[in-house]
Protein backbone atom coordinates (compact mmCIF):
# COMPACT_ATOMS: atom_id res chain seq x y z
CA UNK A 1 0.00 0.00 0.00
CA UNK A 2 1.14 3.53 -0.76
CA UNK A 3 1.99 5.59 2.31
CA UNK A 4 0.18 8.84 3.09
CA UNK A 5 2.35 11.95 2.89
CA UNK A 6 2.94 15.02 5.05
CA UNK A 7 4.77 17.72 3.09
CA UNK A 8 6.28 21.08 3.92
CA UNK A 9 5.97 23.89 1.33
CA UNK A 10 8.85 26.39 1.37
CA UNK A 11 12.13 24.72 0.50
CA UNK A 12 10.36 21.40 -0.10
CA UNK A 13 7.86 22.01 -2.92
CA UNK A 14 9.50 25.17 -4.23
CA UNK A 15 11.64 25.63 -7.33
CA UNK A 16 15.31 24.72 -7.14
CA UNK A 17 16.40 27.26 -9.76
CA UNK A 18 16.06 30.25 -7.46
CA UNK A 19 12.84 31.47 -9.03
CA UNK A 20 9.95 32.04 -6.61
CA UNK A 21 6.96 29.76 -6.35
CA UNK A 22 6.00 26.10 -6.30
CA UNK A 23 7.64 23.80 -8.83
CA UNK A 24 4.72 22.80 -11.10
CA UNK A 25 6.22 19.34 -11.58
CA UNK A 26 4.88 18.33 -8.16
CA UNK A 27 1.24 19.05 -9.02
CA UNK A 28 0.37 15.93 -10.99
CA UNK A 29 2.15 13.38 -8.74
CA UNK A 30 0.49 14.82 -5.65
CA UNK A 31 -2.94 15.02 -7.27
CA UNK A 32 -2.66 11.39 -8.33
CA UNK A 33 -1.23 10.12 -5.04
CA UNK A 34 -3.44 7.19 -3.94
CA UNK A 35 -3.17 7.95 -0.21
CA UNK A 36 -3.89 11.11 1.80
CA UNK A 37 -1.59 14.10 1.26
CA UNK A 38 -1.25 16.60 4.12
CA UNK A 39 0.34 20.02 3.57
CA UNK A 40 2.21 21.08 6.72
CA UNK A 41 3.62 24.60 6.79
CA UNK A 42 4.55 27.59 8.87
CA UNK A 43 2.41 29.76 6.62
CA UNK A 44 -0.94 31.20 7.71
CA UNK A 45 -4.00 28.97 7.28
CA UNK A 46 -5.33 30.39 3.96
CA UNK A 47 -2.11 29.60 2.07
CA UNK A 48 -2.07 25.77 2.34
CA UNK A 49 -5.83 25.67 1.84
CA UNK A 50 -5.48 27.64 -1.39
CA UNK A 51 -2.56 25.48 -2.52
CA UNK A 52 -4.63 22.33 -1.95
CA UNK A 53 -7.52 23.79 -3.92
CA UNK A 54 -5.38 24.85 -6.88
CA UNK A 55 -3.53 21.52 -7.03
CA UNK A 56 -6.80 19.61 -6.72
CA UNK A 57 -6.08 17.95 -3.38
CA UNK A 58 -8.57 17.36 -0.59
CA UNK A 59 -7.98 20.11 1.98
CA UNK A 60 -5.87 18.48 4.68
CA UNK A 61 -3.53 21.03 6.17
CA UNK A 62 -1.36 21.84 9.15
CA UNK A 63 -0.74 25.59 9.26
CA UNK A 64 1.23 27.98 11.47
CA UNK A 65 3.61 25.25 12.59
CA UNK A 66 0.84 23.14 14.10
CA UNK A 67 -1.26 26.00 15.45
CA UNK A 68 -4.12 25.26 13.03
CA UNK A 69 -5.23 21.88 11.70
CA UNK A 70 -7.90 21.27 9.07
CA UNK A 71 -9.04 17.91 7.74
CA UNK A 72 -12.30 16.14 7.00
CA UNK A 73 -14.24 19.39 7.40
CA UNK A 74 -12.98 20.08 10.94
CA UNK A 75 -10.89 23.10 11.94
CA UNK A 76 -8.86 23.01 15.16
CA UNK A 77 -7.04 26.11 16.43
CA UNK A 78 -4.50 25.55 19.20
CA UNK A 79 -3.57 28.63 21.18
CA UNK A 80 -3.76 32.31 20.24
CA UNK A 81 -1.41 35.00 19.03
CA UNK A 82 -1.81 37.25 22.09
CA UNK A 83 1.59 36.36 23.55
CA UNK A 84 3.27 36.84 20.17
CA UNK A 85 1.63 40.26 19.83
CA UNK A 86 2.93 41.22 23.28
CA UNK A 87 6.41 40.08 22.26
CA UNK A 88 6.24 42.14 19.07
CA UNK A 89 5.14 45.18 21.09
CA UNK A 90 8.28 44.73 23.19
CA UNK A 91 10.31 44.39 19.99
CA UNK A 92 8.94 47.69 18.70
CA UNK A 93 9.88 49.36 21.98
CA UNK A 94 13.45 48.33 21.18
CA UNK A 95 13.22 50.06 17.81
CA UNK A 96 12.46 47.10 15.53
CA UNK A 97 9.43 45.82 13.65
CA UNK A 98 8.57 42.62 11.81
CA UNK A 99 10.17 43.86 8.62
CA UNK A 100 7.43 43.22 6.09
CA UNK A 101 6.22 46.78 5.50
CA UNK A 102 2.59 47.56 4.78
CA UNK A 103 0.37 45.79 4.08
CA UNK A 104 1.80 42.89 6.08
CA UNK A 105 0.30 39.96 4.20
CA UNK A 106 2.58 37.48 5.97
CA UNK A 107 0.82 38.05 9.31
CA UNK A 108 -2.58 39.43 8.28
CA UNK A 109 -4.35 36.09 8.66
CA UNK A 110 -2.25 34.46 11.40
CA UNK A 111 -4.16 33.24 14.45
CA UNK A 112 -1.61 31.50 16.69
CA UNK A 113 1.83 33.05 15.99
CA UNK A 114 3.59 35.89 14.20
CA UNK A 115 6.45 35.85 11.71
CA UNK A 116 9.34 38.27 11.22
CA UNK A 117 11.43 38.93 8.15
CA UNK A 118 14.89 37.36 8.21
CA UNK A 119 16.32 40.88 7.95
CA UNK A 120 15.17 41.58 11.51
CA UNK A 121 18.09 41.17 13.97
CA UNK A 122 17.77 37.73 15.51
CA UNK A 123 19.15 38.46 19.00
CA UNK A 124 16.53 41.03 20.12
CA UNK A 125 13.82 38.90 18.54
CA UNK A 126 14.84 35.89 20.61
CA UNK A 127 15.16 38.05 23.72
CA UNK A 128 11.60 39.38 23.57
CA UNK A 129 10.25 35.94 22.67
CA UNK A 130 11.90 34.39 25.72
CA UNK A 131 10.56 37.18 27.93
CA UNK A 132 7.04 36.16 26.90
CA UNK A 133 7.57 32.40 27.19
CA UNK A 134 7.83 31.90 23.44
CA UNK A 135 10.41 30.53 21.03
CA UNK A 136 11.74 31.68 17.68
CA UNK A 137 11.95 29.13 14.87
CA UNK A 138 14.08 29.96 11.85
CA UNK A 139 12.64 28.23 8.78
CA UNK A 140 15.06 29.86 6.38
CA UNK A 141 12.17 31.95 5.05
CA UNK A 142 11.04 33.74 8.22
CA UNK A 143 11.47 33.83 11.98
CA UNK A 144 8.35 32.41 13.63
CA UNK A 145 7.47 33.69 17.12
CA UNK A 146 5.46 30.84 18.58
CA UNK A 147 4.41 28.73 21.53
CA UNK A 148 7.17 26.17 22.18
CA UNK A 149 4.55 23.57 23.10
CA UNK A 150 3.01 23.60 19.60
CA UNK A 151 4.62 21.92 16.58
CA UNK A 152 3.85 20.37 13.24
CA UNK A 153 4.22 16.93 14.83
CA UNK A 154 1.22 17.68 17.06
CA UNK A 155 -0.67 18.71 13.95
CA UNK A 156 0.18 15.43 12.25
CA UNK A 157 -1.15 13.48 15.23
CA UNK A 158 -4.41 15.47 15.05
CA UNK A 159 -4.81 15.00 11.29
CA UNK A 160 -4.02 11.30 11.51
CA UNK A 161 -6.74 10.87 14.12
CA UNK A 162 -9.27 12.66 11.92
CA UNK A 163 -8.31 10.40 9.01
CA UNK A 164 -8.45 7.23 11.10
CA UNK A 165 -4.76 6.63 10.52
CA UNK A 166 -1.76 6.06 12.72
CA UNK A 167 0.84 8.87 12.42
CA UNK A 168 3.52 6.25 11.83
CA UNK A 169 1.86 5.38 8.51
CA UNK A 170 2.94 8.76 7.13
CA UNK A 171 6.08 9.64 5.23
CA UNK A 172 7.24 13.19 6.01
CA UNK A 173 9.30 15.41 3.70
CA UNK A 174 10.74 18.74 4.82
CA UNK A 175 13.70 21.07 4.95
CA UNK A 176 13.75 23.00 8.21
CA UNK A 177 13.87 22.88 12.00
CA UNK A 178 10.10 23.31 12.07
CA UNK A 179 9.85 19.90 10.34
CA UNK A 180 11.80 18.10 13.06
CA UNK A 181 8.70 17.43 15.18
CA UNK A 182 6.95 16.00 12.11
CA UNK A 183 9.92 13.74 11.45
CA UNK A 184 9.66 12.49 15.04
CA UNK A 185 6.00 11.52 14.66
CA UNK A 186 5.90 10.14 11.10
CA UNK A 187 6.96 6.60 10.41
CA UNK A 188 9.59 7.61 7.87
CA UNK A 189 11.16 10.99 7.13
CA UNK A 190 13.15 12.61 4.35
CA UNK A 191 15.07 15.88 4.39
CA UNK A 192 15.65 17.40 0.98
CA UNK A 193 19.32 18.12 0.27
CA UNK A 194 18.94 21.88 0.90
CA UNK A 195 17.62 21.28 4.43
CA UNK A 196 19.09 22.99 7.48
CA UNK A 197 21.24 21.12 9.97
CA UNK A 198 18.35 20.42 12.36
CA UNK A 199 16.26 18.74 9.66
CA UNK A 200 19.23 16.88 8.20
CA UNK A 201 20.08 15.47 11.63
CA UNK A 202 16.52 14.42 12.43
CA UNK A 203 15.55 12.81 9.11
CA UNK A 204 15.80 9.10 8.38
CA UNK A 205 17.01 9.85 4.85
CA UNK A 206 18.45 12.77 2.87
CA UNK A 207 17.68 13.19 -0.83
CA UNK A 208 20.19 13.88 -3.57
CA UNK A 209 17.99 16.57 -5.09
CA UNK A 210 17.18 19.96 -3.60
CA UNK A 211 13.79 21.57 -3.07
CA UNK A 212 11.01 20.02 -5.20
CA UNK A 213 13.51 17.86 -7.08
CA UNK A 214 14.27 16.11 -3.80
CA UNK A 215 10.58 15.66 -3.08
CA UNK A 216 9.98 14.17 -6.53
CA UNK A 217 12.88 11.82 -5.87
CA UNK A 218 11.12 10.57 -2.72
CA UNK A 219 7.80 10.15 -4.52
CA UNK A 220 9.46 8.10 -7.25
CA UNK A 221 11.13 5.93 -4.61
CA UNK A 222 7.88 5.35 -2.73
CA UNK A 223 6.01 4.43 -5.89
Amino acid sequence: MTAPLVLDIDGTLTRADGEPGIDPRVFEPLREWPAPVVIATGKAFPFPVALSQFVGLPERVIAENGGIVYAEGEVSVVGARDAAEAAVASLRERGYDLGWGEPDLVNRWRETELAANLDVPEAPLREVAAEHGLEVVDTGYAYHIKDPEIGKGDGLEAVAELLGRDPTEFVAIGDSENDVSTFGVAGESYAVANADDAALGAADHVTDGVHAAGTLEVLDRLR
